[in-house]
């Protein structure tokens, strides 16, 4: 009776959704969440993050907002509060009211003045290769042989 018509023939599984490119996830002022995240849309924050993000698309970390963790995703932009690791496929824009403290890896780099940006940064397609050859090497070596 219910959901008969969102089968597909043969296996019995619940189509996936289609992914909207227009859609964002937001999380407003006064909302907190602790855990791990992963979108394949756009996320906002306004309100405070604790964990770990991995992001098909754009970060947006709006002022107030804060995030804190282990972040991926392909563009950023950061208004707010960010501490931690991040690592941006394509472009990280920094305002000029934002904060940020960690390890950032990143394409390209737009700083606006007024930031405060206290961290270490690796920029530049290689540094995107290298961070990425350097996760599988590290993976190859933990393997027992």
């Amino acid at each position: 009776m219910f959901g008969s018509g969102n089968k597909e023939k043969g296996g019995g599984k619940d189509k996936k959704a289609p992914i909207n490119p227009n859609a964002i996830n937001t999380f407003v002022v006064g909302t907190e969440f602790e855990g791990k995240l992963k979108s394949e849309n756009d996320i906002r924050i306004d309100g405070s993050m604790k964990g770990t993000l991995q992001c098909s698309g754009r970060l947006i970390i709006g002022q107030p907002g804060s995030l804190e963790g282990e972040v991926e995703c392909r563009n950023a932009v950061i208004e707010g509060e960010f501490k931690g690791n991040l690592k941006v496929i394509e472009t990280l824009q920094v305002k000029e009211k934002a904060i940020i403290q960690g390890d950032i890896v990143t394409g390209k780099l737009v700083v606006q003045a007024g930031a405060i940006f206290n961290v270490t940064c690796r920029m530049g397609e290689q540094s995107i290769e290298g961070a990425k050859s350097k996760g599988k090497k590290s993976e190859q070596e933990s393997k027992p042989s």
